[in-house]
């Protein structure tokens, strides 16, 4: 199965609201988390990986 920015979004929002109805306190953490993810994902996607900025 390959990963595709169109498919990581959705999945890391599912993965990070089952977390928080589990976990409450990780709220802050996993939002951080997830702002990371797709920022670094978005750059990628951007930039095609070749680590031109």
């Amino acid at each position: 199965m390959v990963m595709d920015v169109v498919v990581i979004g959705p999945l890391m929002a599912l993965l990070s609201g089952i977390a928080i109805l589990i976990w409450p306190r990780l709220l802050n953490f996993i939002v951080a988390f997830y702002l990371i993810l797709i920022g670094i994902v978005g750059l990628v996607a951007q930039y095609g990986g070749t680590g031109r900025f």
